[in-house]
């Protein structure tokens, strides 16, 4: 055999398979077995013989050694041992494909590895896998396999689903594997718009894995392309069809010169343009005695397989994945590709659960990208905030980087590479903090007694990246022996002899315990379980669960010592320096999801590449390994961990990003709470639950005193009060009225003993805290109300109390309102009769909305008053005159006649009401009280509704025209009186008109060249109606009009109307008219004659001061309606001659201006 050393290149995936490492150096022994051809495949029949004891360790050693290894420990190595060998290294099962062709692969039942945490945890498949791959013939589970893959149905666009249509289409062929070595061709079938393409396909791989792919299609993604899937999973399905031969090395070895002679002579043939250079170098090489070649044994052989020091993974291309996380993060804040990014760190997930290496590659990928993102620096540089898709991203990549260093299994030489790492990109100035904007006095992650922390000055404190925990994580271990014992037994007890007395490591069953900071040690849940290690997750999650029981017992006896001092002072400090819920590692998701995992009800043939509609989870009940309690299940551990997370009296913490986490976070496990369908055993948890945090004081949130800046319980407690009702009303009422409380809007009551050194920061001057996600709590404060009042229908009590809650703990006005929208909209039903006693909740709040907004602005009062009314009417004729005796507390004088009293008069609601006689007086009377007492304190907007609510009534109405005579002379403006006027002449009553309209004239100013003025038509209505009445009303007004109106345009059409008709036309009775018109020779004519003269003659002046040449033409018919005005004089013409020559000899200097004065007037 040849021999020399060969190099390797970088894996990519667009170049050749690398050659291997390792020289290939000793000849291939002869032996016995089958030769060469494609028979190497198990019998593919239903019934099979049960492996053979050379399938079985050759399947072990092709998954864990590495063949260069195989050839150094044994000297011969017959053929059929290497075939075998060869044969059972390629990858056995299709998930792992899936895993590298999409970015979310799930199989349903599968926990991940199945090896024990004292296990090797090296390898992306185990054995388990590797037989239900494999087991006797891997032809025999494809069927299954091919179904599990079919049933997603949606993702043809996937690399994976196109990968297997290929297959199945028949689109692979020319399949041959030559050592660790798989090539073949994948055609594209002919489309519409193309025609079909043949493209080579290349794949290397070693102990299971694939460590190299190339492909004609030029693929440029971070997956594998569907021609690389569709050749594996040939390979995976059809093994019996596919030739097989020993590396070439060996086949190589067994030629003589002459056949190897001719061998590269028809290779150099078959491939002369692109091997004869390559060949020709080699050869002059080889010649030289003294070439690099010739000091090498052995020679490369790209399909021997991987040599020993070859890091065993599967193919990444690292170029690719740098690349499109730097596209993703460039794509402007986030929102676009937050999607794909999480769908990155959900592969990281999958291949850490895998126990793939490439896991925490990828992850390391991803990161150094994110830290070079320039917008890091820039929000830096000026001070701004991250957007909070973009945090939510930044926390991912922390929490996973607490997954990775916590990995029981990794190697001290990575967790001491990935420390350097971590601190390395948290001493950076762009790193982005824990919180945000804010600083964190938060314990670190290994404190297990986070009071040591508090005397800790705030500006002191050390600060914290979002890889800080990382980096704490980093310290922790696995070889605590209680720690060890608890995740590797489920049967781990204390003997009983030992149960008597306080335990730190038992409770008092003889459960194991494990006394940690509870983000920590539920980080450890979170390792384990993303690491595949799911049984030791599960037996570390139910320790800490009685650990929290065990807590939260104890921390009842302490409050029922202290319960009589707590409620008299009324006030009382928090223990809980952090929150479970909202806080960076998700503590109570993390026990959650580990302890619900294991109830999910899945179909065990599902695989799931991402793209489909998820199917709602449905779980059944697992009991609890070792445990006591017959009764208590998985389930029932995760919803009774939710609720003591939930519950947990904590204060909000600083900050925007932080506090909307908070809720976030709420939110999140809420939503993982509805997917449980309550049984009997979930709905005993939820009550034993829910009564202890009900009697746990100030450790819980649900305790009768809580801290004033306490976390409010509205989520949680809706949750709960929709979950217990159908089962214990009285205990879901009790819950939901108790969290109802919202204490940091309280105006009473001290900051109490916070243990916080920063809420001297957080307090603003008027002692509200910078709650920047209050508008949220408020709307989920009144979506708990709102959920009462809707289940208390019908229930006149329980309406009674969630009305009292509601006015007690509701401060908004506009949510107070929503709730009354609300009750009126459940009591009212389209087909149905109204529930009058939620109708009646529903107008009480309505009424304190009234109050509460009379002597504020609120841009919705108009809407707000008209539904008062509304809901008044639905609920009958008291409630219409409740609302109409006591408007001063309620209304504005203008709204409770434009809109009160009006619309309870109007046509419409007494038909609704229908009313008796008696009861049709007593609220007309009750309207027009309103109305004349509102015209009292607001005559200048109420006067007019008055008048007309009280039209019916003649006392009544002339009470209010008394009102409006005394009122015009000191506040009313001349257009409420001309309104009033214009009232009063349509209702009959002219003379009155006129009186007002002579009032108004008093308040009215008209300078000369407002002839475009609104109160024009008034004034020009006014002079019309004291023309019609008769010619002493005229002179009345005249003059006031000379007073007012400095208009000459207005004055003369006035004096126009006023010679066209006879006056006195309107016929009062008890008057004489004459019938003759008017002389403007003669008062009162005279007089406006000669203000319009004057009126002309200024404003002709005032115009030429400061006239413009292209308003000549203006002003020369300006002054020809001029010469229409002085005309009706006897000796106008003079006059208005005498005041052109002044013109002309005034403005001589305007000489273009006065020779078109001369042309038209002489």
């Amino acid at each position: 055999m040849a021999e020399g050393r060969r190099e390797q290149s970088p894996h990519r995936l667009f170049s050749t398979p690398p050659a291997s490492k390792r020289p290939c150096l000793r000849p291939a022994p002869r032996g016995p077995g089958p030769g060469s051809g494609h028979s190497s495949g198990l019998p593919s029949s239903r019934y099979r013989s049960p492996e053979s004891l050379l399938d079985c360790a050759a399947k072990a050693v092709a998954e864990k050694w590495a063949f260069e290894r195989v050839e150094e420990r044994f000297e011969r190595i017959p053929e059929p041992v290497q075939r075998r060998i060869v044969y059972w290294s390629f990858p056995r099962n299709e998930k792992e494909i899936c895993m590298y062709s999409s970015f979310q692969c799930r199989v349903a039942g599968e926990e991940g590895p199945s090896a024990t945490i004292g296990g090797s945890g090296s390898g992306a498949t185990t054995a388990a896998a590797a037989a239900a791959a494999g087991g006797g013939s891997t032809a025999a589970t494809t069927p299954a396999t091919a179904a599990a893959a079919g049933v997603v149905g949606t993702g043809d666009g996937l690399p994976f689903r196109r990968g297997i249509r290929l297959l199945e289409t028949g689109c692979v062929e020319n399949v041959l594997q030559v050592g660790f070595h798989l090539s073949g061709t994948v055609t594209e079938p002919t489309t519409s718009s193309e025609p079909a393409v043949t493209h080579k396909v290349a794949i290397s791989f070693d102990r299971c894995k694939i460590t190299s792919v190339t492909c004609g299609c030029g693929n440029r993604d971070i997956f594998y392309c569907a021609h690389v899937v569709a050749l594996s999973l040939y390979r995976i399905r059809k093994p019996e069809q596919v030739k097989l031969r020993l590396p070439i090395s060996e086949t190589l070895f067994q030629m003589n010169r002459d056949q190897l002679q001719k061998l590269v002579q028809y290779l150099i043939t078959a491939h002369h343009t692109e091997v004869l250079p390559t060949a020709q170098k080699l050869a002059d090489e080889i010649l030289s005695s003294n070439s690099e070649i010739n000091q090498v044994h052995g020679a490369p052989d790209p399909t021997a397989g991987a040599s020993i020091d070859d890091d065993n993974c599967w193919h990444l291309n690292e170029d690719q994945v740098r690349e499109q996380v730097k596209e993703f993060l460039s794509q402007g804040g986030y929102y676009g590709s937050g999607k794909q990014l999480n769908s990155m760190f959900a592969k990281v997930r999958e291949m850490l659960r895998m126990r793939d290496s490439n896991g925490a590659r990828m992850l390391t990928l991803i990161t150094e990208q994110f830290m070079a993102d320039p917008r890091l620096s820039l929000w830096r540089q000026q001070g701004t905030g991250m957007t909070d898709k973009c945090r939510q991203l930044w926390d991912e990549l922390g929490a996973l980087w607490v997954c990775v260093v916590l990995n029981p299994h990794c190697k001290s030489e990575e967790k001491t590479c990935w420390l350097k790492q971590l601190k390395k990109w948290g001493d950076m100035d762009i790193c982005p903090l824990e919180d945000g904007n804010y600083g964190s006095e938060l314990p670190n992650i290994t404190n297990a007694l986070p009071q040591s922390n508090l005397a800790q000055d705030s500006l002191a404190r050390p600060r914290r990246t979002v890889f800080s925990r990382a980096v704490e994580a980093c310290d922790l271990h696995w070889q605590d022996s209680h720690l060890q014992r608890i995740i590797s037994s489920d049967f781990y007890m204390s003997p009983s002899y030992q149960r008597e007395g306080e335990s730190l490591l038992f409770n008092p069953q003889g459960l194991p315990l494990w006394l940690d900071h509870v983000p920590t040690a539920c980080a450890r849940v979170d390792a384990l379980r993303s690491h595949g290690y799911s049984r030791e997750a599960l037996r570390l999650a139910v320790a800490i669960i009685n650990t929290l029981r065990l807590q939260q017992q104890r921390q009842m006896d302490i409050y029922k010592h202290q319960k009589k001092e707590l409620l008299q002072r009324g006030v009382t400090s928090t223990t809980n320096l952090e929150g479970w819920v909202g806080h960076p590692l998700d503590p109570i998701g993390c026990l959650f999801v580990t302890l619900t995992e294991t109830c999910r009800v899945d179909d065990d043939n599902s695989m799931d590449t991402g793209e489909g509609e998820p199917r709602p989870p449905v779980y059944h009940h697992v009991p609890v390994w070792g445990s006591p309690d017959s009764g208590e299940s998985y389930l029932t551990l995760a919803i009774e961990v939710a609720l003591m997370g939930m519950g947990q009296q904590r204060i909000m913490p600083e900050g925007l990003y932080t506090q909307d986490k908070v809720c976030r976070n709420e939110e999140q496990i809420v939503a993982k709470l509805q997917e449980l369908e309550l049984d009997d055993l979930l709905v005993q948890t939820l009550r034993k639950q829910a009564i202890q945090l009900l009697d746990a004081g100030p450790f819980s949130g649900l305790g009768e005193v809580i801290h004033r800046e306490s976390v409010p319980m509205h989520t949680f407690a809706k949750y709960l009060f929709s979950a217990l009702l159908p089962h214990d009303a009285d205990l879901a009422y009790k819950v939901a009225l108790r969290a109802m409380r919202l204490p940091v809007l309280e105006s009473s009551g001290g900051s109490g003993d916070v243990g916080h050194p920063h809420h001297g920061i957080s307090i603003v001057p008027s002692r509200y805290p910078r709650w920047f996600t209050l508008g949220h709590l408020e709307s989920q404060q009144c979506e708990l109300a709102s959920t009462m009042l809707t289940a208390a229908k019908g229930d006149m009590l329980r309406l009674r109390t969630v009305l009292e809650a509601i006015q007690k703990n509701i401060h908004s006005s506009s949510l107070i309102f929503k709730l009354a929208q609300d009750a009126f909209k459940i009591a009212t039903p389209a087909d149905n009769s109204p529930d009058i006693t939620l109708l009646n909740v529903a107008l009480e709040l309505g009424l304190q909305v009234m109050r509460m907004t009379l002597s504020t602005l609120n841009w919705r009062r108009r809407e707000m008053v008209r539904w008062l009314v509304t809901c008044a009417t639905e609920v009958g004729l008291r409630a219409l005159v409740s609302i109409l005796q006591s408007w001063y507390t309620l209304f504005t004088p203008t709204e409770a006649t434009s809109i009160v009293a009006a619309t309870v008069m109007s046509h419409n609601t007494i038909l609704r009401l229908s009313p008796d006689y008696p009861q049709h007086e007593e609220l007309a009377s009750c309207a027009r009280t309103l109305a004349l007492q509102c015209a009292m304190k607001d005559p200048q907007n109420c006067a007019l509704s008055a008048l007309t609510l009280c039209e019916k009534d003649h006392i009544a109405f002339e009470t209010a025209y008394q009102i409006v005579i005394d009122a015009a002379s000191t506040g009313m403006t001349y257009s409420q009186l001309f309104t009033i006027a214009r009232y009063m002449e349509h209702r009959g009553y002219p003379l009155r008109s006129f009186k007002l309209a002579s009032l108004a004239m008093t308040h009215l100013n008209l300078a000369y060249n407002q002839d475009t003025h609104p109160a024009i038509n008034d004034v020009l209505w006014a002079c019309a109606l004291s023309h019609s009445l008769g010619k002493n009303e005229l002179a009345a007004i005249i003059p006031l009009v000379v007073k007012s109106v400095h208009c000459a345009t207005v004055l003369s059409d006035i004096l126009k109307r006023c010679t066209l008709t006879a006056p006195g036309l309107a016929g009062i009775p008890g008057r004489r008219n004459s019938g003759k018109l008017m002389s403007t020779d003669k008062a009162p004519l005279r007089q406006l004659l000669d203000a319009t003269i004057s009126a002309y003659i200024n404003t002709t002046h005032s115009r030429l001061t400061h006239i413009s040449p292209r308003h000549y033409g203006e002003f020369i018919e300006f002054l020809s309606k001029a010469r229409v005005t002085f005309l009706l004089a006897q000796d106008g013409h003079i006059q208005f001659a005498q005041f052109i020559d002044n013109l002309k000899q005034i403005y001589k200097g305007k000489k273009k201006l006065m020779m078109l004065v001369r042309e038209r007037f002489g």
